[in-house]
């Protein structure tokens, strides 16, 4: 087993990725550490690929996938953690803007510290300031209340992980940015945080336009969901059905005590006879919605496959451990 593992999801960036591979390697060399870098090209159009075949020649330490076309970051980095055979892993960018120099402090922080996670925190970040920097400090002001996960750049793509940690979570959609609350779900709860230096684009632009802020936004409130009531949706749907139903019945209780006793004859000319109505009808409806959530919860949800094109080394490395919190799910 490696020391490290280095996973790289990348998208169209042939001209970062030389200089990328020297300085890691440097920074390897001069820690002694074994390694290997898997790069994972996502469907790139460029000549990103044929740069990573280039790389990978001769250097056994190098290994690439390449998709049949652009899945998104969750997809790339699901399938480099596959390949991981490091006790450790580092998750960082292609694009430069990660250095290199902070996987060894990263990697002692995360074994001296006993960790699961060591999160990189870009605090003085190269970004323009309405266009990622005010984004980024709803999103993580707005995860750390809803998580109760102390980090304050959740989406940074430098992290350490044990391996263990990426051998037993899946990443799919856009939930690379919250892997964090992933983990934590998924038992790994010892979380820390490390400045790292943010460096400004050197190639290119960015890969990501502005619907990554509603997807983002709207990945927000999937993962809090699901992290909540995936494995019971009758405590969430059957509890507010439950609720709105009574509301109703109290309502259609009152009309009829009304009708009988109060001289009230014509209840369908009142609002609140058609409210009581639609009260009970919706809650009703909440409440089968949870009875067929937690049927269709029974079953496992079918892993995704993912069209890969070409590899260059490594076979997927099965999980390592089988936490009790897997057994118990199950």
């Amino acid at each position: 087993m490696e020391d490290i593992s280095v996973v790289i999801p990348l998208y169209n960036e042939e001209e970062s990725l030389s200089e990328l591979n020297d300085w890691i390697f440097r920074v390897m060399k001069a820690n002694h550490f074994t390694f290997e870098i898997i790069y994972v090209d996502d469907g790139s159009n460029d000549k990103s690929w044929s740069v990573i075949q280039k790389l990978a020649a001769g250097n056994p330490q190098v290994k690439g996938l390449r998709f049949r076309r652009n899945y998104g970051k969750s997809a790339a980095l699901n399938e480099g953690f596959k390949l991981c055979n490091g006790e450790v892993v580092i998750t960082m960018d292609a694009d430069l803007q990660d250095s290199p120099d902070e996987i060894p402090g990263l990697r002692k922080m995360l074994i001296e510290n006993n960790l699961d996670i060591v999160s990189g925190w870009k605090k003085k970040r190269r970004d323009a300031i309405f266009s990622k920097k005010i984004p980024s400090k709803f999103y993580n002001w707005t995860t750390r209340k809803l998580f109760r996960i102390k980090l304050h750049d959740m989406n940074c793509g430098l992290k350490a992980y044990r391996v263990e940690v990426v051998k037993n979570i899946e990443v799919y959609g856009e939930m690379h940015r919250y892997i964090p609350v992933i983990a934590k779900w998924a038992g790994f709860t010892k979380i820390g945080e490390k400045v790292v230096v943010h460096q400004k684009r050197k190639y290119g632009v960015t890969k990501f336009g502005i619907d990554r802020f509603i997807k983002g936004y709207l990945d927000l409130f999937t993962i809090n969901f699901v992290s909540r009531f995936a494995g019971r949706p009758m405590h969430f749907f059957g509890g507010l059905g439950s609720l709105i139903f009574f509301v109703g019945f109290i309502i259609a209780g009152y009309l009829t005590y009304a009708k009988f006793f109060m001289g009230v004859f014509r209840m369908t000319d009142r609002p609140l006879f058609y409210f009581g109505l639609l009260a009970m009808v919706l809650g009703t409806q909440l409440f089968l919605a949870g009875f067929i959530g937690e049927l269709i919860s029974k079953s496992n949800r079918p892993n995704i496959k993912y069209q890969i094109k070409e590899r260059i080394g490594g076979q997927d490395v099965k999980e390592k451990t089988n936490p009790e919190w897997i057994k118990s799910e199950k």
